[in-house]
């Protein structure tokens, strides 16, 4: 593909109007009815995006570039107005009962997208409470141009420099609005604004590459550096003094946003017992592996003995033994785009998943000012703007942490574990899922993405890749997965309890070292993710197991006539919808009753 040329052919269609983009993608609707569904959700978009630009280039949508949110209470005011009004017409516009089925389930996905954010709102109040909110403004709204955007570079560039001049507004609104934020929130906040700085004190000129507008950029990012040297002086010295926000969300919030984001039709009590269950049973399952590998590590070394103490001691030296296997922190990348390669091929040989074609991810270090809390992740292009590119990030330890932290990390994500997290992260995992779901013929589909859906199908593909042959049965590989998915399970855990009790730090490094197998550092890293985010550590588990027993029952249902490639083609067509759906549309797309 000449991408180039692409890029103009995509700069023209995306200057016209929101409708003229959408007459470019696949049609969805078919009936009167879901064609009036469409166009009143496009109509809403349209409002929503002249409200937040910003918002508008992050699903892909680039007519807004030059432009940044008026971010003030009055204007925030009007987004949630905007929402209220959308709800409530939303029933008067559109008749339910006209709609097919698939229209059926997007009017009820985008009704409770509407119902969420107005709830969020009025109980999260990240503008007052969170500054990684403006941090995302600050640095996002400039990066996502040059990283992802398919307009042409220089109108990419023209873009940021516009953008860039109107950064201090957004900054004063920080200093004017936050209030007292949660210290370990705040600090984060910290270390991502000096990412900040180093961006745009020397990586935006490594994304930029050479322009005619270079001395413009240079020009515009200093002005940038300055106030943002100002404003870390205001994160760490006025609101420092002042954060002594809860981050705790509490038992009703918690219940509550659990309902909303969730769509599992299930509550947050119940998935907490079944992932208390769930973790005793992984648990054993690593103890009876770590058995079986235990004479290759330690031959002349007697097995503990079977109670509870001989076991956990069983399992932690047999990983730490596995542990050995890593790289050097300069090869990470290098290893993480071999492991890719190898991955790829499984998956072609086995017919696991029709992979992206083309394949438009690439793998990187991860930008500075997006660290702090994992060490990879992936940032799937915009699903309305599918032909950009896709970023596997990884993170190298940081410079600054001394040599027996650096060899945690690495001891962390070892040969093995790096496998698993790539599976996850990239190949079955989000990569080829998200690329699929930027394809689905429905608008709202494409714009609102389940978190448990995303999640839980890189979960699933962990173990479900290595019951298909990945790895040819290496017990070192299997181990790595079981502590992975245990990590998972624990995440759904500790997500609750850390919200809905008084859970204190040393019961979370307890719980999460001892019991869950995790190295120190990972622990700690955990612990400050789970302060500064709620209900998300639990979408692992929930999607997990949604589409573990899914596929249990079709297999079950379908016997010889089973087929994995069509059973996963199946799966991922509908789009990143709320699990509770999956049975119903997979069962149609496969032709079974449902």
């Amino acid at each position: 593909m000449n991408f180039k040329l692409n890029s103009m052919k995509k700069y023209k269609s995306l200057i016209g109007a929101l409708s003229f983009l959408m007459m470019a993608l696949p049609v969805f609707a078919q009936s009167t009815e879901d064609k009036q569904l469409n166009a009143f959700f496009k109509n809403y978009l349209e409002d929503c995006f002249r409200q937040q630009p910003f918002r508008a280039t992050s699903l892909g949508d680039h007519r807004f570039d030059s432009q940044l949110d008026d971010v003030s209470p009055k204007a925030r005011a009007g987004w949630l107005a905007l929402v209220r009004q959308t709800l409530d017409e939303l029933p008067k516009r559109v008749d339910y009962k006209k709609l097919s089925r698939d229209g059926q389930i997007d009017f009820e996905i985008f009704q409770q997208h509407l119902k969420t954010e107005i709830w969020e709102t009025e109980n999260l109040h990240s503008f007052e409470d969170d500054p990684r909110t403006y941090g995302n403004y600050i640095s996002d709204s400039v990066y996502q141009l040059l990283s992802q955007s398919t307009l042409p570079k220089e109108t990419n560039i023209a873009n940021c420099i516009a953008r860039m001049a109107q950064l201090p507004r957004i900054v004063a609104e920080a200093e004017k609005t936050l209030t007292h934020p949660p210290r370990p929130i705040l600090e984060t906040a910290i270390l991502q604004n000096r990412g900040a700085i180093d961006f745009y004190e020397n990586g935006i000129f490594l994304f930029a590459g050479d322009t005619p507008q270079l001395d413009r950029l240079k020009t515009a990012a200093a002005s940038v550096v300055t106030m943002l040297t100002n404003y870390q002086n205001f994160l760490e010295g006025p609101l420092m003094a002042r954060a002594t926000g809860d981050w705790r969300l509490g038992r009703a919030k918690f219940d509550k946003k659990f309902e909303l984001e969730m769509g599992a039709a299930i509550t947050a009590g119940q998935n907490l017992a079944e992932a208390e269950a769930e973790f005793e049973s992984v648990r054993r399952d690593m103890y009876d592996v770590a058995r079986q590998l235990w004479c290759q590590y330690f031959p002349k070394k007697q097995l503990p003995p079977d109670d509870a103490e001989g076991e956990r001691e069983t399992v932690t030296q047999v990983i730490n033994a596995v542990n050995q296997a890593h790289g050097q922190p300069e090869d990470l990348i290098s290893d993480t785009r071999a492991t890719v390669a190898n991955i790829k091929a499984f998956i072609r040989q086995k017919n696991y998943v029709q992979l992206p074609d083309p394949d438009l991810c690439q793998i990187i270090e991860m930008p500075e000012f997006r660290r702090g809390n994992s060490l990879a992740y992936m940032d799937n292009a915009p699903p309305l703007d599918p032909d950009a590119r896709s970023y596997y990030a990884v993170s190298p330890p940081p410079a600054d942490w001394d040599a027996a932290r650096v060899k945690s990390f690495l001891e962390e994500y070892n040969h093995y574990m790096l496998q698993i997290l790539t599976i996850h992260e990239a190949y079955p995992g989000h990569y080829v899922q998200l690329a699929h779901a930027a394809q689905a013929s429905s608008l709202i589909r494409r714009v609102y993405q389940s978190g448990a859906y995303v999640e839980g199908w890189a979960v699933y593909g962990e173990v479900t890749m290595l019951n298909e042959g990945y790895g040819d049965g290496d017990l070192r590989l299997r181990l790595m997965q079981l502590k992975f998915y245990l990590r998972a399970v624990a995440n759904s855990i500790l997500d609750y309890k850390i919200h809905c009790t008084q859970m204190t730090d040393e019961e979370v490094l307890k719980f999460l070292t001892q019991d869950a197998f995790q190295s120190d550092g990972e622990a700690r890293l955990k612990l400050i993710r789970a302060k500064q985010s709620s209900v998300q550590l639990s979408t692992y588990f929930v999607g997990r197991m949604a589409h573990y027993r899914l596929h249990q029952q079709i297999e079950r249902e379908m016997g010889d006539r089973f087929s994995m490639a069509a059973y996963h083609n199946a799966v991922i067509a509908p789009g990143s919808i709320p699990v509770k759906y999956l049975p119903e549309l997979v069962r149609t797309r496969l032709g079974l009753p449902k």
